[in-house]
């Protein structure tokens, strides 16, 4: 799927976690349990949309519908929502991860706890690629020896013995650091390590296990994932981390598009210019809301439910994903105009064309990945 194919994605994919907060509720965080009559509309969500959904969830009070029912956001990593549903530890009535790639795993847990299917239906809020995201004056040193920034030349630079001082002659920037989330937590880690694989493999079809358990690209990602840094369970916290301490805790990380949209314009007063880069091979980060068939969702809850998703897929609302650096769901909604962050902050690397996509992995694949990096990491 080429350029500017996240429109047509979204009609024909049906089937188809992070701001700056910990990813997991904190005190005064979830909004009080609701009162009189009101219906209770329980969202776990993944947090890179958390400033979107808050303000998404006071306009929808303001609103007839909104009077009788109370939305409450659960800010959970995407995987933490998918096991803590599973496990009945939150009784959820929407699930809301950054992506679809963890769903047929969900669902197959699902399966093996209770039975059945626990999706009653599903839809895409807002896309989101990934982005290489580094220090503009790194990133030209990082070029002028590399000629590139991709997966390839990353691995080159981390095993780098002089760091920086092999790079560029800059012995006081330290060692090559580059960060991604932690993959058994946050979605954005789990696709980082799914990106590896399909420029490992120079593919855009669906990764199988065959492919993860292959022993060279085993040692490949070694090379890799056995100096990144970070591993946090947030990609909010690691792109803020990013903002607030500079160079020291991250030379370049890879993250959301709209979470390096929400921070471009707050790094240039602080450490300097930061620069986007589109990695070769990409995958859409497709917001599905799923609304949630569970013995505890009452016909009211997933009627709320439905509610609000038609709320949140409405023009103005969605509109306002746009302004947080989401591409809207909603193909009536222009990702092109002059008030457009993608229009605005071009200088900085963004753009609209996104010139290969690949396909969603496969369960196995994702297990095999999530086992495997495991196994990587405790082998150190």
């Amino acid at each position: 799927m080429g350029a500017c194919g996240f429109g047509a994605w979204w009609l024909i994919t049906k089937r188809g976690s992070e701001d700056p907060g910990t990813g997991k509720p904190k005190t005064g965080e979830v909004d009080p349990k609701p009162t009189g009559k009101k219906t209770e509309l329980r969202i776990a969500y993944g947090t890179e949309k958390k400033n979107w959904l808050k303000w998404a969830v006071e306009e929808f009070e303001a609103t007839k519908e909104g009077k009788d029912i109370q939305v409450t956001l659960i800010p959970m990593g995407s995987l933490e929502g998918a096991r803590a549903t599973v496990k009945g530890e939150e009784e959820i009535h929407v699930w809301s991860p950054a992506s679809s790639a963890y769903r047929d795993v969900f669902v197959t847990d699902w399966q093996l706890e209770h039975s059945g299917n626990p999706i009653a239906r599903e839809e895409t809020l807002a896309l989101s690629p990934m982005v290489f995201v580094m220090w503009k004056e790194r990133y030209d040193a990082f070029v002028s020896q590399y000629n590139a920034l991709d997966f390839e030349t990353l691995s080159e630079a981390m095993v780098a013995p002089g760091g920086w001082n092999d790079i560029a002659q800059k012995p006081e920037w330290g060692f090559f650091k580059f960060g991604h989330t932690n993959p058994t937590q946050s979605n954005s880690g789990l696709i980082s390590l799914t990106l590896m694989a399909h420029h490992y493999y120079d593919k855009t079809t669906p990764l199988e296990a065959q492919d993860i358990v292959n022993a060279p690209f085993q040692t490949w990602l070694k090379q890799i994932e056995g100096s990144v840094s970070g591993l946090i369970n947030s990609t909010g916290n690691m792109m803020r981390d990013m903002v607030l301490k500079g160079p020291a805790s991250y030379d370049v990380v890879l993250v959301y598009e709209n979470l390096a949209i929400d921070y471009l314009k707050n790094a240039e007063g602080r450490w300097g210019q930061l620069y986007v880069v589109y990695p070769k091979i990409n995958l859409w980060n497709d917001n599905p809301y799923y609304i949630i068939d569970a013995p505890w969702v009452e016909k009211n809850e997933k009627k709320a439910a439905e509610t609000f998703l038609e709320f949140l897929m409405s023009e103005p609302i969605q509109q306002q994903s746009l302004v947080h650096g989401f591409r809207p769901g909603n193909p009536s909604v222009p990702v092109i105009g002059p008030e457009s962050p993608f229009e605005k902050y071009k200088k900085y690397g963004l753009q609209i064309a996104i010139d290969t996509i690949a396909e969603p992995p496969r369960a196995d694949a994702i297990n095999n990945l999530l086992t495997g990096w495991q196994r990587l990491r405790s082998s150190q």
